[in-house]
C-alpha cells in the first residue's frame, strides 16, 4: 500500500560536527575515532583514518555520535550515507540523522540512499557542491509502521548483499591476477629475477594522443561517430576501456588520430599512469599516451600489469603546476624487466580467462543492480 510521504526535518533531527584546531597537538590523539569525507568507503562506518582527545572534541563544534545512528555528507560526497557501528565524532562536512519517532536505522539509511540523486541534485557551489540543512529538512520519505519497516530494511539488505558478494569476487580475481604475476615475475620494482632491462620505448610505439583543441573548449568537434577517449575513462576502466563519454564528428577526427583497438591508453595527466586496453577503435587528447608493443619484444597484457606496481614511482616523477603530469620522456625512458616472450605469452592467457570470468560476473551484478534499483523505488514508492 501507499504510505504518507513525511518531511525529514519533521522526524529527524540533524546533528552537525566540527573540527578542533590543527595547531594545538592535544587535541588530536588515538582516544577517539573522528569521520570525515573520506571515510565513507561502503555502507557502515567502522573505522577512521583521524582520532582526537577528549579535550579536541570539548573544544570544537564535533558532537560524539552513538553507535547505530545513519550518517551523511553535506559536501563533496553528495549522496553517501552509511551507518556507525561504532561511537565516534564527526566534522562539519557531516550530519547525524537522529529519529525524533521509531525508524529503523536500516530502513532509514536506505531510504537516503534512494534520495542520493536528489540529494545531489541540491548541491550548490563554485568548486565543492554542498546542501544545506534546510534542503535536507524538506526531503520527502515514506514512513510505514516499524515492523513494516524492517521487512522492507531486510529484503533491501538481502538484495544488496548479492551485489556485495559479486564486488568480491571480481575484486579477488584481480588480486589472484597480481599474486600469480608476482610468482611468475617477482616484484618488477627490483626486478627480483634479474630478468633481461629494456626501456619502454625500445620494445613499443609509444605516442601522445592528437588533439589540436581541447574538447571541452571545442564543442564543434565533438557529437559525431568516433569515441573520444579522455583520462577519466582510462582511469574509470578496470583495465579495459569499454565506455567513453563524448564522441568526435568528421572534423573532430581531423585534428586528432584515431588509435585501433588493443592500443593500452596510458594517462600522463591528473590521473598519472592509470592504463586500460581500448577494446574498440578510438581517438584520445594528448592528456594519454598510446602504446603498441613490438609483438616480438613484449606482450601488451604483461606490460599493462607492470604500472600497477610502476604507478607510484611515476607519480612521484611527475611536476606539479596546475595538476600534476609526467612527459613523454619519462614514459619512454622507463626501465622494465623483460621475461622471455613465452612466459608474458602465458600470464596474458591467464588474464584472458580471468577476464572470461569477471565478463560474467560484471554481466550478473549488472542485472542485481537492475533488480535491486527497482526494489528500491518500490520500497520508496510504498509498493514493496
Amino acid at each position: 500500500m501507499k504510505w504518507k510521504m513525511i518531511k525529514l526535518g519533521d522526524v529527524i533531527t540533524f546533528r552537525g560536527g566540527g573540527t578542533p584546531r590543527k595547531d594545538v597537538p592535544e587535541y588530536w590523539s588515538d582516544e577517539i575515532p573522528w569521520a570525515t569525507v573520506k571515510d565513507f568507503k561502503g555502507l557502515v562506518l567502522e573505522r577512521t583514518q583521524d582520532f582526537i582527545s577528549p579535550q579536541g572534541l570539548a573544544s570544537s563544534a564535533s558532537n560524539l555520535i552513538p553507535s547505530g545512528h545513519v550518517i551523511i555528507p553535506t559536501r563533496m560526497a553528495l549522496g553517501k550515507a552509511a551507518i556507525n557501528a561504532i561511537d565516534l565524532a564527526i566534522n562539519q562536512d557531516l550530519r547525524a540523522l537522529i529519529p525524533k519517532v521509531p525508524i529503523d536505522t536500516v530502513y532509514l539509511l536506505h531510504m537516503m540512499l534512494g534520495l542520493s540523486d536528489e540529494i545531489q541534485s541540491y548541491g550548490s557551489g563554485a568548486t565543492v557542491k554542498g546542501i544545506t540543512q534546510e534542503k535536507l529538512s524538506e526531503l520527502k520519505i515514506p514512513l510505514p509502521p516499524i515492523e513494516e519497516q524492517r521487512r522492507i530494511a531486510a529484503i533491501l539488505d538481502a538484495a544488496d548483499a548479492l551485489r556485495v558478494k559479486r564486488r568480491e569476487s571480481i575484486a579477488q580475481l584481480d588480486a589472484l591476477l597480481q599474486s600469480t604475476f608476482l610468482d611468475m615475475f617477482g616484484d618488477p620494482v627490483i626486478n627480483q629475477k634479474g630478468w633481461r632491462v629494456a626501456h619502454l620505448g625500445e620494445i613499443a610505439s609509444l605516442d601522445r594522443g592528437v588533439s589540436k583543441y581541447r574538447p571541452r573548449n571545442a564543442p564543434f568537434l565533438l557529437g559525431g561517430e568516433y569515441p573520444l577517449v579522455q583520462t577519466g575513462d582510462v582511469a574509470n576502466s578496470g583495465g579495459y576501456i569499454r565506455n567513453y563519454n563524448a564522441t568526435y564528428s568528421e572534423l573532430g577526427l581531423k585534428q586528432s588520430k584515431l588509435w585501433p583497438a588493443g592500443t593500452l591508453c596510458i594517462t600522463i595527466a591528473a590521473n598519472i599512469a592509470k592504463t586500460g586496453l581500448l577494446t574498440f577503435d578510438a581517438c584520445f587528447p594528448d592528456s594519454v599516451v598510446g602504446f603498441i608493443p613490438d609483438e616480438d619484444s613484449c606482450n601488451v597484457e604483461y606490460i599493462q600489469a607492470l604500472f600497477v606496481f610502476f604507478q607510484e614511482i611515476l607519480e612521484k616523477k611527475a611536476p606539479q603546476v596546475a595538476q600534476k603530469n609526467i612527459n613523454l620522456q619519462i614514459l619512454r625512458s622507463l626501465s622494465i624487466p623483460l621475461p622471455p616472450l613465452s612466459l608474458q605469452r602465458r600470464f596474458a592467457s591467464i588474464v584472458e580467462a580471468a577476464e572470461r570470468q569477471k565478463a560474467r560476473l560484471r554481466a550478473h551484478l549488472d542485472e542485481l543492480d537492475t533488480l535491486f534499483a527497482s526494489l528500491q523505488s518500490r520500497a520508496f514508492n510504498g509498493e514493496l
